[in-house]
């Protein structure tokens, strides 16, 4: 008997721990992605697994179903079903590195693939000559930067094509920032929860990150002002739908920290990872102070972490230039085919299509969300797909994070201990969860189920 099975048993199919065909799809799916079972191997009849387990033929059936949906197994007829053969080929979601990564969840129809697919045939008919299979200079080829200024003004940012520049992602862009228009010992206020990515290249270069106190809006201006006054040169800022504590700043406060950044001649950094995927958006903060803005719009975080490209725009053509330096220092050129794919599906109206289909999934998931965690201490935007939760009880304290870290990312859950987040060091009751990726709403449901029960509210 294989494993898998014998685990069930174990686990009596207990009622509190859900319904029993879902228990079972979870099993066989846990044995495929383990590879227990691997790519063409028969599994067991379903009448046969019934007996088995002491369950009802429907039950197994509806497991199976569920599994088959998934995309992990296939039907022959009389022959059974079987493990896909290309399962062993990596899926949204499902790779490794997704573990603790905020990857936007994909919609239920294959729109993404097949727009890839199209695309990629479309700009390759060209064959050998192509210029995209050549290299591109640091800054990305005029007709794409021309593309990138259109998008960014269509989102309230007006833009020439010679103050865009094409990265191979947000993350690079970042870093050419910190390396051309910082130096070693520069002070860079910022939230006191922030991505990651930010802390770990202040760190690098020798940055010395500013924690400004917050509110329900984001920065507070008499805070940012202090900061500031006290020799602070930058600002790093998310005001949609902030990483990891989804603050969205109203178009007043937005106003008041432009305002604050012109009294004192600072530069603003504005990381919009996710301000497309909101429909009612303000407009960006740098165009409200344009000449002391860098504005960074990756697409990794609205459509797919596949492409690897975003669009930055300098407060200048001649600062620009000085970016591009940085920028092929560190890795020559965004990807020349990914870079035309996005042009490509920006010039054919496809680009929006794909942020709308993420958007109304992670709609769909926020409902999922509100419908098990409501009541909880929770932060989460309608159109977004990670939540700041905080973990403490009425009594103040809070469970072992990382153990139930542990427990969510082995049911599929992006989980991460607000700790990862915070610029200066200290315990945390906060957890950023992701319900984004791959999982299907009935495994969402699940993780999210057990999660209320673990905290016990």
């Amino acid at each position: 008997m294989q494993n898998w099975v014998a685990l069930i048993r174990a686990e009596n199919l207990r009622a509190d721990h859900g319904p029993k065909y879902a228990a079972i799809a979870d099993a066989l799916r846990g044995a495929i992605h383990s590879g227990e079972l691997r790519p063409g191997e028969r599994l067991p009849a379903q009448r046969d697994l019934a007996a088995q387990l002491g369950v009802d033929l429907t039950t197994v059936t509806r497991a199976y179903t569920l599994v088959r949906e998934a995309g992990l197994i296939e039907g022959a007829g009389k022959l059974g079903s079987f493990v896909r053969n290309d399962i062993a080929l990596p899926r949204f979601g499902e790779t490794a590195s997704d573990r603790g990564m905020n990857v936007p969840p994909q919609p239920g129809f294959n729109l993404l693939p097949q727009a890839i697919h199209n695309g990629m045939a479309s700009l390759l008919r060209a064959g050998r000559h192509s210029p995209i299979l050549q290299y591109q200079p640091s800054l990305g080829n005029i007709a794409d930067r021309a593309q990138g200024a259109e998008r960014l003004a269509a989102a309230g940012l007006p833009s020439e094509a010679d103050q865009i520049a094409i990265t191979a992602g947000a993350q690079h862009a970042l870093h050419g920032l910190v390396h051309s228009i910082l130096e070693p010992g520069d002070r860079l206020c910022c939230a006191p929860f922030v991505y990651p990515g930010m802390i770990a290249l202040a760190r690098r270069r020798g940055l010395v990150l500013t924690p400004v106190n917050v509110d329900d809006e984001g920065l507070i201006p008499d805070a940012l002002d202090a900061a500031l006054r006290g020799g602070a040169r930058a600002v790093y800022l998310t005001p949609t739908n902030d990483n990891p504590t989804c603050i969205t700043m109203g178009l007043r406060r937005r106003e008041e920290i432009a305002a604050v950044i012109v009294t004192h001649g600072a530069t603003l950094i504005e990381d919009d990872a996710y301000g497309q995927l909101c429909r009612a958006a303000h407009p960006p903060c740098a165009a409200l102070i344009p000449a002391q803005s860098w504005y960074i719009a990756g697409t990794s975080k609205l459509i797919s972490p596949v492409l690897r490209v975003a669009h930055v725009r300098a407060p200048s053509a001649e600062q620009n230039l000085q970016f591009g330096a940085a920028l092929g220092d560190s890795a020559v050129m965004a990807p020349p085919l990914n870079v035309a794919l996005v042009s490509h599906w920006l010039r054919e109206g496809l680009f929006g299509a794909l942020i709308d289909g993420v958007r109304a999934e992670a709609v769909t998931r926020h409902r999922l969300v509100t419908r098990h965690l409501g009541g909880l201490p929770y932060r989460m935007q309608p159109e977004g797909y990670h939540l700041w939760l905080d973990l403490r009880d009425t009594s103040g304290r809070a469970p072992d994070i990382d153990a139930l870290i542990g427990v969510l990312g082995g049911m599929g859950l992006s989980a991460v201990a607000g700790s990862a987040f915070a610029v200066e060091d200290g315990a945390s009751t906060h957890m950023r969860l992701s319900v984004g990726g791959a999982l299907d709403h009935g495994a969402i449901e699940r993780a999210l189920r057990h999660l209320r029960d673990r905290l016990g509210r």
